[in-house]
């Protein structure tokens, strides 16, 4: 299983380099290309590693991150930028509350304490 997961997660940052290196280059119809790719993986390896609390928070917040860098991208592409950076803020934000969510319950599930019946 984790050979398997290993091999997407590689492929998975490849996709997203090329998608930002894309980006950078203004090449629009690569990096719109790449979009699909790239969030398929981050989606599947969010699916793989569901059974896994922390692996999953991490990984929906990988997807996040990536939808609102697309958006951006988008934006910068077609000159909506201030418009799709202002609405890409609150996909980054849902990553950032998914990461903290995991990390709050994570810490209060360690020190509860032990209950007897």
């Amino acid at each position: 299983m984790v050979e398997r997961i290993h091999k997407f997660e590689n492929m998975h940052i490849l996709f997203w380099l090329c998608k930002d290196i894309s980006w950078c280059l203004e090449w629009k119809i690569f990096g719109l290309t790449m979009i699909l790719p790239t969030m398929s993986l981050a989606i599947i390896i969010t699916w793989v590693t569901r059974h896994t609390k922390r692996e999953k928070f991490h990984n929906i917040a990988v997807c996040f991150w990536i939808a609102a860098n697309s958006l951006w991208m988008i934006g910068e592409f077609y000159g909506y930028e201030k418009e799709l950076r202002a609405d890409a803020k609150y996909l980054f934000l849902a990553g950032i509350l998914c990461i903290a969510w995991y990390y709050i319950s994570d810490f209060f599930m360690k020190n509860r304490p032990n209950e007897t019946v």
